[in-house]
């Protein structure tokens, strides 16, 4: 086992309990024992026990009550129970009761430890769920941008001590990334933060409007100019402008930024007046401008102009220890904004998350997580309640587990996730209502709900 963990045996067998506690002893956990369901519960009280392994039958308090009781008393604890081949139904419907799982006598060690194993494995996420959920708005948090990764820590550094200066900063990165969260925080933490801060997308403007939007441009410019109008630049004066997708310049603009950055002035469209202006020109861009300057879309001296202070952010993909801070910070803001009681993520969850590449970076994060918010009808974030380019990505990895050793464990978890995918699915189409649900599934009302209630889903009404 990973780590000590405190578990209870309720089991009137001598012979069971020993043996359960041996293998148990074995791995590294802290074992308690006892005949009786009613000292059980006593036990359970007040342990802090992680998980409470009990028989069904017992001679005082049958299994069911000591669940119930566990459950109520510690709702945190994870409940196995331990039947006989004919009480089966009665333990599958434990199962609706808040019991993690069951085993069946005679059953051989290794499937009770493998039993165990998954469930501390999903307690360890949840305190790092927690844990990260604590931190994401303290030390891992440098001016909205949230990150505890090594690479992450070099670029608060560099943000730190660039900041103070005046020096021209061109950020890299695929897109979503956060190159814009950098650009804010390098305006926000500098001397110039209580002055103008101008945020221009060259991408965004129409290329024949731009050069008139950063510089601005004199009455009777160009046909529709019918009074004076100040640029962007002109704008920013004695603070900062950042220019999203600088790579996109025409010939024509790069001409006029190149004078900005080396005289500190430009003239207006139509304009005879040249202006001077003392500003922090912070740029970005997903392109490689190295290439661009070798294929002659990109003037070279303006390239080593902009890169004075080159910052290369990260993709999600080489950065994963920051994922799950990421998505307690996205699931905090998604659930306050949209007065949803979302908490945490499940253990599946979280795992799909870690697995998923992230293509789309930061803002596919984000994104995913937003409708987990909205979709999802708990206060865990479910495997289901993710998109399915994340939630389906799985599959590939329950068919290797086949040819692992794992087959029967890993099948029952795929048919289980499928089951309330196919299920959520459904609901979702018919926009929670469970007749016409049950109807589609051609199953009856009564086995829909039941159906939700086995699998941890909220059945509503």
């Amino acid at each position: 086992m990973a780590r000590e963990s405190r578990i209870l045996i309720i089991d009137d067998e001598p012979l069971m309990r020993i043996s359960i506690s041996d293998a148990l002893k074995g791995d590294g956990c802290q074992v308690f024992e006892t005949a009786s369901g009613r000292e059980g519960i006593a036990l359970a009280k007040d342990g802090g026990f992680d998980i409470v392994i009990t028989d069904l039958r017992l001679p005082d308090v049958d299994g069911i009550e000591v669940l119930k009781s566990c459950k109520r008393l510690s709702p945190d604890t994870f409940v196995i129970l331990i039947t006989a081949y004919g009480a089966v139904e009665t333990a599958v419907e434990a199962m609706k009761y808040g019991a993690y799982d069951y085993i069946t006598k005679p059953f051989s060690m290794d499937e009770l430890l493998l039993m165990i194993k998954r469930i501390l494995r999903v307690k360890d996420l949840e305190r790092e769920n927690i844990m990260l959920k604590e931190q994401v708005e303290g030390r891992y948090n440098f001016s909205g941008i949230i990150g505890g990764s090594e690479k992450m820590n070099e670029i608060f550094e560099m943000i730190k001590v660039i900041s103070q200066t005046d020096s021209t900063v061109l950020i890299l990165g695929e897109s979503g990334t956060g190159k814009e969260l950098v650009a804010n925080a390098v305006h926000t933490t500098s001397p110039r933060r209580d002055e103008p801060y101008i945020k221009v997308s060259c991408a965004a403007i129409p290329e024949t409007l731009l050069e008139a939007e950063l510089f601005g441009y004199e009455k009777g410019a160009y046909t529709g100019a019918v009074k004076q109008k100040k640029g962007r630049f002109e704008l920013a004066n004695k603070g900062t402008i950042f220019l999203d997708e600088i790579g996109e310049l025409t010939p024509a603009i790069q001409v006029k930024l190149l004078r900005v950055l080396q005289e500190k002035e430009f003239d207006r469209l139509g304009g005879t007046e040249t202006i001077s202006v003392d500003v922090r020109i912070i740029c970005a861009t997903q392109r490689d401008l190295k290439k661009e300057v070798h294929k002659g879309t990109f003037r070279e001296d303006l390239y080593y102009r902009l890169n004075v202070v080159p910052v290369t952010l990260p993709p999600l993909r080489e950065r994963k220890g920051d994922i799950v801070m990421l998505a307690n910070h996205f699931l905090g803001y998604y659930s306050s904004l949209y007065k949803k009681n979302v908490k945490s993520f499940s253990a599946d969850a979280l795992e799909l998350l870690l697995k998923h590449p992230f293509p789309g970076n930061v803002r596919e994060l984000e994104h995913a997580v937003e409708r987990a918010v909205v979709m999802g009808k708990s206060d865990e974030v479910q495997p289901w309640d993710l998109p399915d380019e994340i939630s389906g990505a799985n599959l590939s990895d329950c068919l290797k587990a086949f040819h692992n050793g794992n087959s029967y464990e890993h099948l029952t978890k795929a048919m289980k996730d499928f089951e309330r995918r196919y299920i959520a699915k459904v609901l979702e189409e018919t926009k929670g209502n469970k007749t016409m649900a049950a109807k589609l599934l051609g199953v009856s009302r009564k086995t829909l709900w039941e159906k939700c209630k086995l699998l941890d889903m909220a059945s509503g009404d």
